[in-house]
């Protein structure tokens, strides 16, 4: 039982309906690695509900790059077809292979739209704050 884990049982008496949100995290933390960082990415939040993720994958068209949520699952992959130009090649210094990359999204986190600019992959994402979990102020009658 990891540490997660152990941490989750104690929570399990205070928060309820917090069990998914708790064994997500454990999957991420605890998973084991594919010892893989490509293709690299930046996360950036650039307002309060606003995030990027921004993917380098020069080499790459829209249309070899497939980008889908399940769940709370957001999945970006690419795949290219066909690379061989027949020319022979001295030093191959780019990775153009195949990847998937997997993030978990929270409930609330929607994805607006992506665009491909200068060989980075720019995915926009919202967070919906709820019109009942938005900040009130109460008068006293």
């Amino acid at each position: 039982m990891t540490a997660l884990q152990l941490l989750n049982k104690d929570f399990d008496r205070f928060f309820v309906g917090y069990d998914d949100m708790m064994r997500r995290a454990n999957d991420q933390l605890f998973q084991t690695k594919s010892g893989t960082n490509y293709p690299p990415y930046n996360i950036k939040k650039t307002t309060d509900t606003n995030y990027v993720i921004e993917m380098a994958v020069a080499g790459f068209s829209k249309e070899e790059i497939e980008i889908k949520t399940e769940g709370k699952t957001l999945t970006i992959s690419g795949n290219i077809e066909n690379i061989d130009d027949g020319a022979e090649v001295i030093y191959s210094g780019l990775a153009l292979r195949p990847f998937t990359r997997n993030f978990s999204i929270a409930d609330q986190v929607q994805v607006l739209d992506a665009e491909l600019v200068n060989g980075v992959l720019k995915v926009k994402l919202e967070k919906i704050i709820p019109e009942e979990d938005k900040p009130k102020t109460i008068k006293i009658s």
